[in-house]
Order: C-alpha cells, then structure tokens, then sequence
C-alpha cells in the first residue's frame, strides 16, 4: 500500500474538506444570495458545514437569506455530506468501470457499516443510493400531496423536496424560519418526517436487514436488535420525559394529543434531526437537559446521524447492569459482547465527553463578554444548548445562533465537523503511526470509583 493510503480516515476528513470549502465558495457567489443580502466568508463557511455535516445551525434564514441557487447548494451539501462524498465518487467510479483503491473501500466499509471491511462493496454501495432516493422521493411525495393546496403545485414541490431530503439526511434545514411550527397538528407533515428521521438515522445495515428478515426478527443480528431496542426505547422514554415537563410549558396552548404528537416529534428530531414544532426558548431547564441527552446519544452507526450513537449507549448500558449483578461477562439477545466492544464504547463516550467540555468552555470564553445570551435561560445553558447541538450534528438552538461572536461562530463550525465525523476519527486521521512496538508491562490494579 502507497504511503498516502496507510491512514484512510484521512481521505474521509480531506473528502469533507473539500466538500465545504467548495459550498463555501459557491454559497459566496452573488447567484447564491438575494440582491443586497450579500453574505460574508465566516457565515459562508458556516452555513456549508453546516449543510455537509447535516447538522441543521443556522446564522442566517435559509428561506429568505437565499436564492433558489443558494438554496440548491445548500441541498446539495446535504445530500453529499448526508451519505458521505465517498460514498458517491466510489458509486461514479464503479458506474465507469474504475477500479478502486483498497483506503476507500475502507473508508466506505467504516462509514457506512462500522467495519475495517465489508464484502460486496460495491453492490452494498448501489443499494444504499438507491434506498435514499427512493425514500426521499417517497416522503416528497407525500409532503407535496399534503402541501399542494396550502402552498400551491411550484412552492409544494420544491418545499416537498427540500424538507424531504433534509429529514432523511437529518440535516434539520428547513425554508421557514419557524422550522415547521406551523405544522404542528399536521399528522400527516409529522408523520412523514418522524419516519425519514428513522430511517435516516438507523443506519443501512439495520435497514436492510429489518427489510431481509422483517418476519423473523430473531435471526436479526445482535447489532440490529441492539439498535432497534435502544431507538425504541430513547423515542419512548424522550417523548414521555418531554410531555411530563413541558405540558404545562412550552405545551400548555396545545390540545393533550396535539401535546403528544408535539412532544414525540421533539424527541425523534433531538436525536440529530434539528427540526422542531414547537420554539425551544420556551422549553424550561428540565426540557432543555431532556434534549441535551437525546441529542448527546444521537442515532445509530452507519447512518447519517450523529452523537456518541445509540449502540453505544446500549452497550454501556448492558455491561453496567453486568457488572452490577455481578457477571464478568456482557450479555445479550443470546450473545456476548467482545472486550473490544466495550472498550470502543467507553472510548468513544469519554471522548465525545471531554469535546463537549472544551467546546463548551470555549464557547463561554468567547461570548463572556457579551450580554446577548443571557436573556434567555442563562449563558451557561443556551451555550451548552449551543455546543451538544453543535457537535450531535442536530441543529437545534435556543435562538443564540444569530448572535454568536465571528469567534464563537468559528468554534461551532469546528463543533459541526468533528461531530460529523466523531472525535476519534478525526484524531486518527491527524495522528501520525506510532513506531514503537505495542507491548504490555506487568499488570497492576488502581483504585477507581
């Protein structure tokens, strides 16, 4: 293997690289904004990783800040960053007959399965590109039927299509400024987009194989059982948590099912999504610490979801209650959990940990001394809102966004594309090999806990 394919996280790092920096550069173009509203290279740069790393944050409205060409770049970053640039050269590569490199495959392989390797690449890769598209044009479907008569046949359609791609990709943009707020009773509107979340954020694997074997769910894989179990029971336990503190909140003026619908939809969405129906600066402390979770755990591996991941969460969760009772190994579904299993869990937790907390000192050195956040639910909380948003990949805010410093921009742009690719990722492909040989010296125990 050439030298320059001996690290290929750092292809995947480089592809979304360029993805922004090409975004940025269309996105400043005078096509991309209407006359008068010219944008600046900082909100630029912000507004592309923001896009390629479907996270959803935005500092200026997409809806009005934007010309159709603006908004078509925008769309086309999250399509690309959604799936992973990769992901799409390798499928044109194959479709030309090219033979492709063995970094890429890997690349590929990890981003979309989680694995170093994955046979049948190539046909996995086809399948994936057509699963989205169908799905997406499915869920515009239904968007543009449900929206003709609002907003007519042209705006429906191009609306449908925006909403439907951004949901799937959990990217969370949307062409209204109140997200979609007005649609908030809509079951139809809330419906279809909770269930493009879903699928966006269960991951292809999960997905192909809950297509495969949907009528025997006992020969799902222990990774499949896992993501589905973990999914079902963070929408669940969000929803009710969300209902319980905000129905005399932030949905108080709302009927008990429409409080329902309002409640399940905010916890589908914190788990990387970023669209909401309901203003979260009206959300109290206990409803904010809810989604700061939910957006925390984010989805699952191998989709186009962010956080620590939902696997991840399930795998701590299990091995703690192991231990608890006692069992020196993890058990579950008929299955037990390799040590290595349990160590990439704990290592991807603790570092998703300590990023959040520089961000979030980061964040407060750079807007100390500025007065703008703290009329809302106190600097400390809207910039931890800010900062978990940031690095979940799921675009929700406290409506701090537009008032961050260029500084303070800057470090959630960082957030954003770090987030998107996780920590450990983008510290690997940054690190240079170690030389030294792996050895072990002699064990010896320390007092913990």
């Amino acid at each position: 293997m050439k030298a320059k394919d001996s690290n290929p996280l750092r292809l995947l790092v480089g592809s979304f690289g360029v993805l922004i920096a090409a975004g940025t550069g269309l996105l400043l173009l005078p096509a991309a904004t209407p006359p008068g509203h010219s944008i600046n290279f900082v909100d630029a740069l912000f507004t592309s990783t923001s896009a390629a790393c479907v996270t959803g944050l935005v500092v200026r409205d997409t809806g009005t800040a934007f010309t159709p060409f603006g908004q078509v770049v925008i769309l086309g970053l999250i399509q690309l960053g959604g799936l992973g640039i990769m992901t799409f050269s390798i499928v044109i590569l194959s479709a030309l007959g090219r033979r492709l490199s063995l970094a890429s495959r890997s690349v590929v392989s990890h981003t979309l399965t989680g694995m170093a390797g994955h046979e049948g690449l190539r046909p996995f890769l086809k399948r994936v590109v057509q699963f989205t598209f169908v799905t997406e044009l499915a869920g515009a479907l239904v968007l543009f039927l449900r929206w003709q008569e609002p907003l007519g046949p042209a705006r429906a359609a191009w609306a449908a299509a925006f909403h439907s791609i951004s949901a799937f990709c959990n990217a969370g943009f949307s062409l209204w400024a109140d997200s979609l707020g007005r649609w908030r009773d809509d079951p139809v509107v809330n419906g279809t987009v909770m269930a493009l979340i879903v699928l966006g954020g269960l991951g292809f694997l999960v997905v192909r194989e809950v297509k495969r074997s949907w009528r025997r769910p006992g020969h799902f894989s222990l990774h499949t059982k896992l993501a589905l179990t973990t999914t079902a029971w963070l929408i669940g336990v969000g929803a009710a948590g969300i209902w319980l503190v905000e129905r005399g909140d932030a949905l108080d003026d709302l009927s008990v099912p429409s409080q329902i619908l309002a409640a399940t939809f905010q916890s589908v969405t914190a788990r990387t999504a970023g669209f909401n129906t309901v203003d979260l600066a009206s959300f109290t402390p206990a409803g904010l610490f809810i989604l700061m979770m939910l957006m925390f755990i984010g989805g699952s591996p191998g989709s186009c979801a962010g956080g620590i991941k939902s696997t991840t969460l399930g795998v701590l969760t299990l091995a703690t209650w192991e231990r608890i009772r006692g069992h020196a190994h993890v058990n579950a579904f008929g299955r037990s959990l390799g040590r290595s299993t349990l160590e990439n869990a704990v290592t991807i937790t603790i570092g998703g940990t300590l990023v959040t907390l520089a961000g979030l000192f980061g964040m407060l050195f750079l807007q100390t001394p500025h007065s703008a956040l703290r009329d809302l639910h106190g600097e400390f909380a809207t910039s931890f809102f800010e900062v978990v948003s940031a690095l979940g990949t799921v675009g929700l805010s406290v409506g701090v966004t537009e008032r961050l410093t260029p500084a303070a921009r800057v470090l959630v742009i960082v957030l954003m594309f770090v987030g998107r690719l996780g920590p450990l990722t983008v510290a690997t492909a940054l690190a240079r090999r170690s030389r030294k040989p792996d050895w072990q010296h002699a064990e010896e125990d320390v007092m913990v806990g």
